[in-house]
């Protein structure tokens, strides 16, 4: 049964890649992956109850992340119908695409470390195509903002998932942390900013002719500023209302959501329904690319079968058997979470080494911290930043592979060196 898995996760994995040659939507192949594992895992197991158990904790998991994409993008939305970006577009006047490629880099990795890295590519992705014309521009932007969400997020407990996990579970402190892993993830982000410079140098900056929505609403300075400030207010607020309630990030999304549309609507109460339609939640919801939320959903539930069936945690184990050496190890799953997503495979480490043995903020939990959250920005589908990103620019996935995952990788492993130069410098 376990071959029959692998295989059939290798096989969806790689219509998922060839997603234009072979002319199907990455999404159908996620659905259709997710479909066959969990029918081969019903049937071969025999234990059709913990089938049951595991398929309703990974819907659990996934709804999750889900409502939460679906509410940050809703937002964002919502924020963009009221030219609310206008606030941060009309501030930037550089005309050097290489000028703005460091701006947005840097905006990316500090707001991915007080938001999350997945709302921060959804905020900064929208920005992307209010302030430039280019598809081409564009691309190399969100390959960017994917390395430097992943990076930023890294460093921070509230920044990335699988950081949350080794937080919340006593693996790691927040001062720890942060001292830690701040310049082998700065490093992570630089490196390929640099390389990058040379490759757009001499390019313009080449601004869309209008912000237009689709129509001609336009909306006062005070309501594109009060929506701005709200919309904003609501993706930080998420962290600060997880750690005062212990609630999952999208019961405060949602939370949150609810706040903007209750204010949308007060705010535009007297306007004529014609007017008003296009900026209502309602509006917006419609407006939210469903198909990236499909895809989601199919390539979450399609991971959650080698979660279950034990193929990551054995994976694990073999490492520990054949390599033996932590750094190699951890640098390994790192490279492994650019293919399967992370969390399964931080989950299965954390099950794997105790904390009696490896005390909180040991090496090894720290380091997981980086390479786990940094070492999925090599593929577009490795970390959940990119999946969003490939969605939402209609990036291929052998375009990113071929211009972007060698620059990540890159700056993965200058992560690496600067990390263990400065944990020898400071350890001994």
């Amino acid at each position: 049964m376990l071959i029959t898995l692998v295989v059939i996760f290798v096989l969806a994995y790689a219509c998922i890649a060839l997603e234009h040659p072979i002319g199907v939507n990455k999404s159908a192949s996620a659905l259709m992956g997710a479909g066959l594992l969990w029918t081969i895992y019903a049937l071969m197991s025999g234990d059709h109850h913990l089938v049951s158990e595991n398929l309703t904790e990974s819907v659990a998991a996934t709804a999750q992340i889900v409502f939460f994409l679906m509410g940050a993008m809703t937002i964002v939305e919502v924020v963009d119908a009221h030219n609310g970006f206008r606030v941060i577009t009309s501030r930037i006047k550089t005309k050097k695409l290489t000028s703005l490629l460091w701006l947005v880099g840097f905006v990316s990795f500090f707001l991915s470390s007080i938001l999350d890295n997945l709302t921060t590519t959804i905020v900064m992705i929208s920005l992307m195509k209010k302030l430039l014309d280019r598809h081409e521009d564009r691309l190399f932007f969100a390959g960017i903002i994917v390395i430097a969400a992943n990076a930023g997020g890294a460093w921070t407990p509230i920044g990335d998932v699988t950081t949350t996990m080794l937080w919340i579970g006593g693996q790691i402190t927040t001062l720890s942390i942060m001292k830690g892993v701040f310049l082998p993830s700065l490093a992570c982000l630089i490196v390929p900013l640099t390389l990058l410079t040379f490759v757009l140098r001499g390019k313009e900056v080449i601004s869309p002719k209008a912000i237009n929505n689709g129509n001609d609403i336009k909306t006062t300075l005070f309501e594109q500023n009060l929506m701005f400030v709200l919309g904003l207010s609501c993706l930080v607020a998420v962290p600060i209302f997880k750690s005062i309630t212990h609630l999952p990030p999208f019961m405060g999304i949602l939370f949150g959501l609810g706040i903007l549309w209750f204010v949308g609507e007060k705010l535009h109460r007297k306007k004529t329904d014609e007017f008003k339609e296009h900026l209502t939640l309602v509006a917006a919801l419609k407006r939210i690319d469903m198909s990236c939320i499909v895809f989601f959903i199919g390539i979450l539930l399609a991971v959650a079968t080698l979660e279950h069936t034990h193929i990551l945690s054995s994976l694990a184990q073999w490492l520990e058997k054949t390599v033996g050496r932590q750094d190699i190890i951890v640098t390994l799953i790192g490279l492994a979470s650019a293919v399967v997503d992370n969390v399964p495979l931080v989950a299965a480490s954390m099950g794997m080494y105790d904390l009696a043995t490896y005390p909180t903020d040991s090496f090894l939990w720290e380091f997981m911290a980086y390479c786990a959250g940094t070492g999925g920005s090599i593929l577009i589908i490795g970390s959940a930043a990119g999946v969003a990103a490939m969605g939402l620019e209609k990036i291929h996935f052998f375009w990113y592979a071929r211009r972007i995952g060698g620059l990540a990788a890159l700056g993965y492993f200058a992560g690496i060196a600067v990390y263990i130069i400065q944990f020898k410098l400071m350890h001994g």
